[in-house]
């Protein structure tokens, strides 16, 4: 049960939907499991219809309730006690059913209830010879030891837990048991050698892979009339007392800490669907008043693309650029707030091919020495956007470059080498190296 909740004439119990249906209806459509199936299924039991269900902490069961072939051998002796022993036994049962088709008790196709009662409480479970391994067998004859004190998943790691005694039940039959606190482990099943490919965390997590996928949007469920409410004769003649309904008197203000974090999580989910939802539609505003903007302005291209950021951080950055024929403009994603500026004169080199940086195709921008970064890498998620940026990037590199080499050549044709009227006479020199190195370094193909 996840949470339940009631209404002045209801009593409403929310419960998981096992979409998967149950082992018994895929064995029947299925046939016989693998090992490695079985293995998956005996990892992630889960136990629906806990009518029989009890709290044994304070005073433990006598009555033999259950499903004749899976009930252990204490649960069918009278007036013995018993505990979650009995569940171990059980899982047992269950496990060499899905590997073998029945319980190991009806093997001789026995459908008489105290034949199988009797087999179960006398006789030694006979494992076939073949089809097993030796892990499968060796866990399955642990979970059906009729002992408990020699069952798997109570022998308390071999430790001494209690005072055992024995209580002749049938002849020749005993049956070890403890008056007081067995201590059933999981943990002692779960170290089982056949277990030890098994992820314990991953099963936590539900995160393998289930050997039978029930079909896509198809709920493997019974109709909601035959499972929304109790039947009639079920509740007949059940009268509730004063004292039963002080049980119920906090009930609406009682709240699991499962269905806490479900609720806390659906409302974090809400709240920044939201923010995107409001972020979103601020970002189109901005973009669209952005394409209004250039359609006539010079703008080569411009979208979104991603740049690794600064020296200090290691990740991708969503930025929105603008590529001008003189500059490349690198917006934040919301758009606002002021742009990142790369001239191309400060831009070496745009390299010809692709290069993998942090696992992705991206353009390397090589900067020119000064410049807070010695290079600037971009990427984006679609390719032919990408190629794109890359060709417009060098492009518009090349044309800058060359326009830059001739307005050099231009002015010392003019003005002379010594001669430039925008300079000072220290920096003239300087200027005509620094043309004529950047048409030195221009390169002819894009």
């Amino acid at each position: 049960m996840t949470y339940a909740f009631q209404s002045p004439d209801k009593l409403c119990f929310i419960l998981d939907l096992m979409n998967g249906g149950d082992l018994h209806y895929h064995l029947s459509q299925h046939g016989v499991f693998t090992e490695p199936e079985m293995l998956f299924y005996a990892s992630e039991v889960r136990v629906s219809d806990l009518g029989l269900a009890c709290d044994f902490s304070k005073k433990k069961p006598h009555a033999s309730v259950g499903t004749h072939g899976y009930m252990a051998p204490e649960v069918l002796a009278k007036g013995v006690a018993y505990d979650s022993s009995a569940d171990w036994f059980s899982l047992g049962c269950m496990l060499y059913k899905l590997l073998k088709g029945h319980s190991p008790f009806r093997q001789h196709k026995s459908k008489d209830k105290n034949e199988i009662d009797k087999m179960t409480l006398t006789q030694d479970i006979e494992l076939p010879n073949e089809g097993l391994s030796p892990d499968c067998r060796d866990l399955l004859e642990g979970l059906l030891k009729r002992d408990v004190p020699d069952r798997l998943g109570c022998k308390g790691r071999g430790q001494v837990l209690c005072f055992f005694f024995y209580l002749p039940l049938r002849e020749h039959c005993y049956y070890g048991f403890t008056p007081r606190d067995l201590l059933c482990r999981p943990s002692e099943v779960k170290e089982h050698p056949f277990f030890r490919d098994v992820d314990w965390q991953t099963v936590y997590l539900r995160r393998m892979t289930p050997p039978l996928i029930p079909p896509r949007g198809e709920v493997n469920a019974a109709d909601a009339f035959d499972i929304g409410n109790f039947d009639d004769d079920e509740v007949k003649g059940v009268k509730l007392a004063d004292s039963d309904s002080d049980l119920y008197k906090n009930f609406n203000i009682v709240i699991s800490e499962r269905w806490q974090n479900e609720i806390a999580e659906t409302i974090f989910e809400v709240v920044n669907q939201d923010a995107d939802k409001a972020e979103s539609k601020k970002r189109s505003k901005q973009k669209a008043k952005m394409n209004v903007d250039e359609k006539d302005s010079d703008v080569i291209v411009h979208g979104y693309i991603k740049k690794l950021g600064g020296p200090f951080t290691s990740a991708w950055q969503t930025r929105y650029g603008k590529l001008y024929p003189s500059r490349l403009e690198l917006y934040p994603e919301s758009l606002s707030g002021k742009p990142e500026l790369v001239f191309m004169d400060q831009i070496e080199d745009v390299c010809a091919d692709l290069q993998t940086v942090k696992g992705e195709n991206a353009i390397v921008v090589k900067l020119r020495d000064g410049f807070k970064e010695p290079r600037i890498s971009l990427t984006n998620s679609d390719e032919i956007s990408l190629k794109e940026w890359h060709t417009s990037l060098r492009t518009a590199h090349k044309v800058s470059s060359e326009l830059l080499q001739r307005m050099g050549r231009k002015a010392i044709k003019i003005y002379g080498v010594n001669h430039d009227p925008m300079l000072s006479e220290a920096d003239r020199p300087a200027s005509v190296s620094k043309y004529m190195n950047r048409a030195s370094s221009v390169d002819s193909t894009v």
